[in-house]
């Protein structure tokens, strides 16, 4: 039973046939009254899809509007949006939903883009594949025997693309995704003879899978489609083999401890040598590279000396495991470095930087990372209580520099003994502070402040005297924009008025999602909730907008040499108390 009201459209009696054609034994409308006010006077309609007297599908009748045929005027027009549903039904309504003209309308694109960014929620990517190749291969069409097959295997492979360009790299990962895209492959080149309206189509896998071999349609005609088929998958596929090209390349972030609490964070290529990033070290912390050595610390105490040649010393290490760096005396015997031995004799190098080239050297170094980000790591992130590990890896080391860079300011502050100095360290970070808010950078601002913030550096009463007023308010101005309030309204409004490319705070970016996920269920009597996914994938649509534009950031070499290696290797002490005892030895309680 299905009762549709006066202001129905009466194109949706093809929906109501189709889902009783496929025996659904009960379409039944609620209508909710909702308060009337100026903007919002109409009944809210939702249609539950039953199915063996269990509900299988919930939609919510919406008004959207769409550009009209005429130049500038606007059309409203009522359309169904997914509440819940099991995963089958959501993707058949999605399917349902396209059209294949150029460009979709704005709902039924959110719908795909919310489902591509979110099924791994409540569907395995074999799931997936499976379900995908079901609706390619099968032989009705809204109950139509052949009528309108090629549109639907045009839907599914419109939304395999899609799938595709959202993903990129990530399926190359995996071993169902790839048998699928070679599966479906096959289909299509068995079915462009018979629907020659999908060579257009045919052609773009061609593209995606990187087979640069274009054929004609007399090609796939049934006496030639082997030979071109065996022709095809004798070439190299690209697409399939692109990871394992891309590893020497791939960049890693080890921590290497100078003294139990103070270690240089070093970005280096998975190909590097121990030796090269000894080398890092030693310029970091002002000795001479051929009187120190590598030595990883097992958590049982075990010692091992890496040698200058030794590769691959990320993947090498046990998660317990730590890099120190030692000293060798005379008859080469290893040393640790004494704590707090880092603070003698050591020069304040950042005094002598520009304060503008090196925000732009820590805006070049977090937007490698921020673009490095795939939008499904912030679902992983979220649900996946492990947080995902390998899945999750660009957003660890995001989150990862933000704490670090929050460090380093307290640890070039604290290290300072001369007075003077640390006051001009602390103007110094304020400006740093003030000109990445200017390119944009709020990851990195956001650090700096929360740096000068700390408490450790907050009580040096005689330092924090003697900065000049102007930066005293400078700095007052950019805390405002920190202050947590009415769920940082501050932070939110200004953020929202910068154009991308733009590096937002991430900590409170996956704090939004997480807030959304904790305060809604996944699934609602046995079927997802949609509603809450939509609200999910809006949030993490956020890294799409700031990544808008790119970001290129114009130094001289040289100076851009010097800054990108201070900047990417920064020297922390991560130990809170080893930075009060520094604050207390400076500044003595009085």
């Amino acid at each position: 039973m299905c009762k549709l009201q006066e202001k129905d459209d009466i194109g949706r009696i093809e929906l109501v046939q189709k889902l009783a054609r496929e025996n659904c034994q009960c379409l039944q409308t609620d209508k909710k009254e909702q308060e009337k006010s100026e903007h919002q006077d109409d009944e809210v309609t939702t249609v539950q899809v039953k199915e063996q007297d269990q509900n299988v599908l919930v939609l919510k009748k919406v008004q959207s509007c769409r550009p009209a045929p005429q130049a500038g005027s606007v059309e409203s027009d009522w359309r169904y949006v997914v509440v819940s549903g099991t995963p089958e039904k959501i993707l058949e309504h999605l399917l349902n939903d396209l059209h294949l003209e150029e460009v979709q309308d704005k709902e039924t694109e959110t719908l795909l883009d919310d489902f591509l960014l979110t099924y791994t929620v409540f569907m395995t990517t074999d799931d997936l594949c499976q379900a995908l190749l079901r609706h390619y291969s099968a032989k009705k069409f809204q109950g139509k025997e052949n009528s309108d097959v090629p549109c639907r295997k045009r839907k599914v492979l419109h939304l395999v693309s899609q799938w595709i360009a959202l993903y990129k790299d990530w399926l190359h990962e995996d071993e169902h995704s790839k048998m699928f895209l070679k599966t479906i492959y096959r289909n299509v080149l068995d079915d462009v003879y018979e629907y020659p309206i999908l060579e257009k189509e045919l052609k773009e896998f061609q593209k995606i899978l990187g087979m640069h071999r274009r054929h004609t349609v007399d090609e796939y005609s049934p006496q030639r489609k082997n030979k071109a088929l065996f022709h095809q998958f004798s070439l190299k596929e690209n697409w399939l083999q692109h990871r394992g090209t891309v590893t020497e390349t791939e960049e890693f972030f080890c921590h290497v401890y100078v003294t139990e609490h103070s270690y240089v964070s070093v970005k280096a290529k998975v190909s590097s040598t121990a030796q090269e990033i000894l080398k890092v070290v030693a310029e970091k912390i002002q000795h001479a590279e051929e009187d120190l050595a590598l030595v990883t610390v097992s958590f049982s105490g075990e010692k091992h000396e890496l040698q200058p040649n030794d590769l691959d010393i990320s993947k090498s290490l046990d998660a317990s495991d730590r890099i120190f760096v030692y000293r060798k005396d005379l008859a080469d015997t290893l040393n640790p470095f004494a704590d707090n031995e880092e603070s003698q004799q050591r020069s304040v190098r950042i005094l002598g930087m520009n304060t503008w080239d090196l925000a732009l050297e820590l805006m070049n170094f977090d937007w490698s990372l921020f673009n490095s980000i795939h939008e499904q790591e912030l679902i992983y992130f979220t649900f996946s209580r492990q947080g995902g590990g390998e899945h999750t890896m660009n957003l660890s080391f995001l989150l990862q520099r933000c704490n670090e860079v929050q460090l380093w300011v307290a640890t070039e502050i604290l290290l300072c003994s001369q007075l003077g100095k640390r006051v001009q360290l602390v103007k110094k970070f304020i400006k740093i502070a003030a000109h990445c808010k200017a390119q944009r950078n709020l990851n990195s601002f956001f650090a700096i402040v929360m740096g000068l913030n700390t408490a450790s550096v907050s009580r040096l009463s005689q330092t924090w005297e003697k900065i000049p007023g102007k930066f005293k308010k400078l700095f007052s101005e950019l805390e405002s924009l920190t202050d947590p309030s009415l769920n940082h309204k501050a932070y939110r409004d200004a953020f929202k008025k910068m154009k991308p490319p733009k590096i937002p705070f991430m900590p409170l970016l996956l704090k939004d999602v997480t807030f959304i996920h904790e305060g809604n269920k996944t699934f609602l009597d046995n079927l997802v909730n949609f509603e809450k996914l939509h609200m999910i994938a809006d949030t993490v649509r956020t890294l799409r907008h700031c990544r808008t534009n790119q970001f290129g950031g114009d130094m001289s070499p040289k100076e851009h040499q010097e800054l990108k290696s201070y900047v990417n290797h920064l020297y922390v002490i991560d130990s809170q108390q080893s930075l009060f005892e520094l604050s207390h030895r400076i500044e003595p309680r009085v």
